[in-house]
């Protein structure tokens, strides 16, 4: 999938202050002078700052620039809608994916329920493991709706939807409405998931939507209690 240009200047940015390459206090180059460094628009230099000011890892201060600000690694944002693989390769650890239910299936009531859908409505199911440093930790639950993802593979499961989807597809994916709760641990995470003992499990519910604001995503990504922090950067709006 080919990214695009304001995604490439982010991700380089936010690995520059990752790596304390870059750190608290530095002031990045003019939008000028990235735009001259990437050898793109002052535009597409400004859309990847935004980013990087949404993501905590900028303010922009008038009269200043853009600075680096005091930032904690994020382990898991709770704000970002980011894949798996996406955030695997912020994470410097040995990841993989294993898919063990793929298919098309009639959703139930509780998955009409998130959907907003019908009995009637085909869904791809899709239940992935991933396992961190040798260690099964996330069970992913998928649930697309057919209409707005007509062809899935077992294969694209195990890379990344979401850039079949963006890339392949064309599709837009927006925003999502996301939901934080803990659960008793079910017979599905003791069968796919090293649990280590652990009775209860923290369960992150989204709701995502494409640029239309059509709801076509339900996910529970269901998290091993002691191996996730989940942080957010939050900036008041005036």
């Amino acid at each position: 999938m080919k990214i695009n240009k304001y995604m490439m200047i982010y991700k380089q940015i936010a690995e520059q202050i990752d790596q304390s390459i870059l750190n608290a206090g530095d002031i990045l180059p003019s939008e000028n002078d990235l735009a001259e460094q990437h050898d793109t628009s002052r535009e597409t230099v400004r859309k990847a700052l935004n980013v990087l000011a949404q993501n905590g890892y900028i303010q922009k201060i008038k009269g200043k620039g853009s600075v680096v600000l005091h930032r904690e690694k994020m382990q898991f944002p709770v704000s970002g809608l980011v894949s798996f693989k996406e955030l695997s390769e912020t994470l410097g650890k040995e990841t993989s994916t294993t898919v063990h239910e793929f298919g098309l299936t009639h959703p139930d009531a509780y998955i009409q329920k998130q959907l907003r859908t019908s009995g009637d409505e085909e869904v791809w199911r899709v239940v992935r493991s991933r396992n961190i440093n040798g260690e099964r930790i996330i069970l992913d639950k998928d649930y697309f709706i057919r209409k707005h993802v007509p062809l899935l593979t077992k294969e694209i499961c195990e890379d990344s939807i979401y850039q079949y989807l963006e890339g392949e597809c064309g599709l837009v994916i927006s925003y999502a409405h996301k939901e934080i709760v803990v659960e008793p641990c079910t017979a599905e995470d003791q069968e796919y998931l090293d649990l280590n003992g652990y009775e209860h499990i923290v369960v992150v519910k989204n709701f995502v939507f494409l640029d239309d604001t059509t709801l076509f995503q339900y996910t529970e990504s269901r998290h091993r209690l002691d191996k996730f922090r989940f942080v957010d950067f939050a900036r008041r709006e005036k």
